[in-house]
């Protein structure tokens, strides 16, 4: 099958990578340089949570699968693009938003909810995203979901001094079914096309709660 186009849903990893408040923050050092050692090697830090990434089960259940565990058939898929993008600020996103392609979700689809958040990439509006209500998680999970993503930095509502959230009620969901969540994508607005195939598949780290990705949405054809 002819690859006819590729989009690259994934943010740049680096020192201006955005991160969840509190995590990590990526910084990059040289090590080695082609002048003096002759080749060049970077020193990488970075959270498990950096970039665009996917959580393990294990990120907010003890005893979930952790990264290098998960099954690699729960990190691509043929996809449906929920468009959310008229969402408001801290806006839910709930089942009559998934209603209208909810016909074309089968047991493996890939979930990918659009709100256009990361249009607020860097800004702190980026915090204020909407979320995925958890009644909506539960209705996707019984139909066979198991990989959901979304273009924001957590699928479920990021509280702060203002808005104290109701804790994380999707992850907690997903994970109770050994899925999996891709968070910080971006262009999905460019997957305009009605049978995406989509890749997240993650850095192999042993034993952690989630990974970076580089995620890519594919069409295949003439």
């Amino acid at each position: 099958m002819r690859v006819s186009r590729i989009v690259d849903l994934s943010v740049p990893v680096g020192p201006g990578t955005v991160v969840y408040p509190g995590d990590p923050v990526p910084r990059f050092e040289v090590h080695s340089t082609v002048a003096e050692h002759g080749f060049n090697l970077l020193d990488v830090h970075l959270g498990s949570q950096s970039g665009t990434h996917v959580d393990a089960p294990y990120h907010f259940e003890e005893s979930g699968l952790r990264i290098d565990a998960v099954p690699l058939e729960r990190f691509l898929g043929p996809a449906v693009v929920v468009d959310a993008a008229a969402l408001p600020a801290r806006g839910a996103l709930t089942w009559d938003l998934v209603e209208p392609v909810a016909d074309r979700i089968t047991p493996g689809t890939v979930v990918l909810l659009r709100t256009g958040w990361s249009r607020h990439y860097g800004t702190p509006a980026y915090f204020d995203h909407p979320y995925l209500d958890a009644d909506c998680c539960r209705r996707l999970l019984d139909l066979g979901v198991r990989t959901i993503g979304i273009d924001a930095i957590n699928i479920d509502e990021t509280p702060d001094d203002d808005h104290p959230g109701v804790g994380f009620p999707v992850h907690h969901l997903v994970a109770a079914v050994d899925g999996v969540i891709a968070e910080n994508l971006t262009n999905l607005g460019a997957v305009d096309w009605a049978d995406p195939f989509v890749m997240l598949l993650p850095v192999a780290f042993v034993g952690a709660d989630g990974a970076p990705v580089r995620a890519v949405a594919v069409r295949f054809g003439d």
